[in-house]
């Protein structure tokens, strides 16, 4: 792969970095961070993360061991599950309104395994 490839799937995932970041900001009171531009696909091909906007809900019994006791990561993720922005210490309050939004906005549930950053 060369460079220009590397640079032009960072550019793109990027930008859908940033798109679901502004739309997560809307729910979540501007708590969204940015996330996953670049996927691997363990064939030394990057390629930007997936278009398609999906919502996970993270605890630790996904196997993440949370840097707070607040409950969940809040997730938009592509179709394979790389998360391009989080929110991080979503209570079970915060959970359920959140949902809603999301649900009524269109955002379909993400079923199966969430790729967070290290």
């Amino acid at each position: 792969m060369t460079d220009m490839q590397y640079f032009q799937a960072l550019k793109m995932g990027q930008k859908r970095v940033a798109e679901a970041r502004e739309y997560l900001n809307k729910v979540a009171d501007g708590r969204a961070m940015p996330a996953l531009a670049l996927t691997d696909n363990k064939t030394d091909i990057w390629e930007p993360v997936g278009e398609e906007s999906l919502y996970a809900f993270v605890d630790e019994s996904a196997g993440f061991v949370l840097t707070d006791d607040s409950g969940y990561i809040l997730a938009l993720v592509d179709k394979n599950g790389s998360s391009k922005t989080l929110v991080q210490g979503v209570t079970g309050s915060q959970k359920e309104i959140m949902e809603k939004q999301l649900i009524a906005d269109g955002i379909s549930r993400f079923e199966g395994k969430v790729i967070l950053p290290v």
